[in-house]
């Protein structure tokens, strides 16, 4: 039996995550790529959008090294001694996602560098809140 279509929504968009997914949204009328799961082109405004699977792979445009974390990232010893990485990736397919930065050291925020190649990596994945996050390809 045919999967029902999802609806485009974060819960989806999370669902998919569970998966072990990258999911976004194509428009058919005008090919626009969106890492959001919304049921409207931000190119065009069409509503004929289907869901996109992404390969998982980018390179890293921009990042953050946070020393303030919230308290699931508390529990997991994150905070003022140890800071966590999240950036912008620039997905092959054009997108833009934020995410966690997995595999650098942000306590050195000088060895981290914009444009490095960086794959999905949801083996840490919260199924309490899954988020999306890379590591150095």
């Amino acid at each position: 039996m045919p999967e029902q279509p999802r609806a485009f929504t974060a819960a989806s968009f999370s669902a998919y995550l569970k998966e072990g997914k990258l999911m976004g949204v194509r428009c058919r009328a005008c090919g626009h790529l969106s890492a959001q799961p919304r049921p409207l082109c931000a190119a065009c405004h069409g509503r004929d959008v289907e869901w996109q699977q992404f390969s998982g792979r980018g390179a890293l445009s921009t990042f953050t090294c946070i020393s303030v974390a919230p308290a699931a990232l508390v529990k997991q010893g994150f905070g003022r001694n140890n800071p966590y990485c999240a950036g912008i990736v620039t997905l092959e397919e054009g997108p833009r996602v934020s995410a966690r930065i997995l595999g650098v050291d942000a306590r050195s925020p000088q060895s981290i560098e914009t444009g490095m190649a960086v794959a999905l990596d949801l083996a840490e994945l919260d199924p309490e809140r899954p988020a999306p996050a890379f590591r150095p390809a």
